[in-house]
């Protein structure tokens, strides 16, 4: 299973939404950052497909990061995910 964390403006815990496959959540993730380039004041809707009744609804102005990470057993036992496990893999 796949989170997409959406971040926003003035709100310290991420909003997520879970997809099944690895390409499911790149195509939700290039959705999410083509929707942030354009700066837009219009509602992004989202569901999750882990709880379909899960569903989010934000203004693309409010979004100031998203990212995926890989939520399992094996993603669980070796790095934490997040923006700071990305930098700590890349100072290494």
């Amino acid at each position: 299973m796949f989170t997409i964390d959406l971040t926003l403006k003035n709100t310290p815990l991420p909003l997520s939404v879970q997809r099944k496959t690895i390409e499911d959540a790149e195509t939700l993730y290039q959705q999410v950052v083509g929707a942030m380039r354009s700066g837009s004041s219009e509602i992004l809707e989202l569901t999750c497909e882990k709880m379909p009744e899960k569903k989010i609804a934000v203004f693309i102005n409010q979004l100031t990061a998203v990212q995926i990470s890989e939520k399992s057993g094996a993603a669980a036992a070796g790095k934490a995910p997040g923006f700071a496990a990305l930098v700590e893999s890349l100072s290494q």
